[in-house]
């Protein structure tokens, strides 16, 4: 069941899609050594830093992500890696586009410099931001540009 923030408007969703449960191992070369907890520690202490609650989420089925974003509509923002689902998940789009609160796409790797395939994003054109290549510090870099993003919109 998802999380129910006392106070949605300061509170983010960091929200990782499919095989992101394996960073630490999955592919060090491309994705480094650091886990998927430790992301998610060092975002959360961010969050605190910054004034907000940060809530992480990791899964991989897509229905299941769409639902986390749904509950997430009016929250402050959402931090989101979609893993492989950006390239062809026409319902996460759908779902970004469809709430209120900001989402910065982020993507650990840099996937321009990665197969054909990865160079195309559906869920980026509908995102506020999008953050690739900086390795899992673009997590941070996600959740400040996402906070901006919530701050211009008042």
């Amino acid at each position: 069941m998802p999380h129910v923030p006392a106070d949605p408007s300061r509170t983010v969703l960091l929200l990782n899609g499919p095989n992101l449960n394996l960073l630490g191992t999955r592919d060090p070369r491309q994705y480094g050594t650091t886990t998927l907890a430790e992301v998610e520690r060092r975002v959360t202490e961010l969050g605190r830093e910054l004034g907000v609650e940060v809530v992480c989420a990791q899964s991989n089925s897509e229905g299941e992500l769409v639902d986390r974003l749904h509950a997430a509509r009016h929250w402050a923002g959402v931090v989101f890696n979609p893993g492989a689902y950006a390239h062809y998940g026409i319902a996460l789009r759908d779902a970004i586009d469809a709430i209120e609160a900001p989402v910065v796409e982020v993507h650990i790797s840099n996937v321009y410099a990665r197969e054909e395939f990865r160079h195309t994003s559906v869920t980026a054109p509908v995102a506020a931001g999008y953050v690739a290549g900086c390795g899992v510090f673009g997590y941070e870099l996600g959740l400040r540009a996402v906070l901006r993003r919530a701050a211009e919109r008042g």
